[in-house]
């Protein structure tokens, strides 16, 4: 399984976020500047972390973006979710879709895809914003090391 840039960038943007948010509200064009990312593309990810309840928006002169919640509130999980959509290795084991498969019911294989999609989920959602943004001040790797 592969994220995408959306995936990439999602998370990155919203780390940045949670690193600037005690500055108020942050333009996309500093996040973009600061982690060497596309604007206008930043910019596509802001309606699905809105609509999810991650993001919100400030207007005015000095508006920009902040984090609808507090940094240890939010998962990688609800981000990646936000901007990629149901995590499933496979159709089979996506709860959001119906599955149109004849071999469903008892498909020996199944039982992989299920696993792997909770040892994905279970991981991305047992780290937050929080956790990154201590890994990155403190130019340490503890989450790699508590894998």
């Amino acid at each position: 399984m592969k994220l995408s840039t959306r995936g990439r960038y999602g998370l990155m943007m919203m780390l940045d976020l949670a690193q600037h948010g005690t500055e108020g509200p942050v333009s996309l064009r500093a996040v973009a500047d600061r982690q060497q990312l596309s604007e206008s593309y930043l910019e596509q990810l802001v309606s699905p972390l809105r609509d999810a309840g991650l993001l919100r928006s400030v207007r005015g002169k000095q508006g920009g973006y902040m984090l609808a919640r507090s940094p240890s509130e939010i998962t990688v999980g609800d981000i990646v979710r936000a901007v990629e959509g149901p995590i499933a290795p496979v159709e089979c084991v996506n709860d959001q879709v119906e599955v149109d498969c004849p071999r469903y019911p008892e498909c020996p294989t199944r039982s992989v895809w299920l696993r792997l999609r909770d040892s994905i989920t279970q991981v991305l959602d047992s780290i937050n914003l929080a956790d990154l943004v201590a890994d990155a001040e403190h130019g340490s790797h503890k989450l790699l090391d508590s894998l």
